[in-house]
């Protein structure tokens, strides 16, 4: 089911920077593998990337929430909220 624009739309910059500074870290702790750092130091890195993440899914959610299930038509509502409950059961899984 798709909108005619997404929900994120207005934040769309700010979450393309996030994603872009996340991606950074990623490369960032191939490097530090490469280097052979320290296995503490590398997972440091990784909690603050998976952090990261949480917080760019965070954001795309509530833009759903308040764009595609609130404003979303009165017989599409119940639908719409059954399916972001889904994709946050999608991302509580993987934790």
């Amino acid at each position: 089911m798709e909108t005619e624009q997404p929900g994120y739309l207005d934040d769309k910059d700010d979450l393309t920077r996030r994603l872009r500074r996340i991606a950074g870290q990623v490369n960032g702790v191939e490097r530090m593998v490469e280097d052979e750092r320290y296995c503490i130091d590398i997972l440091t890195q990784i909690s603050a990337i998976r952090s990261a993440l949480d917080r760019v899914a965070l954001a795309v959610l509530d833009d759903h929430a308040r764009h595609c299930v609130v404003a979303a038509a009165e017989g599409e509502r119940d639908e719409r909220t059954a399916e972001m409950m889904d994709a946050v059961a999608r991302l509580l899984k993987g934790r």
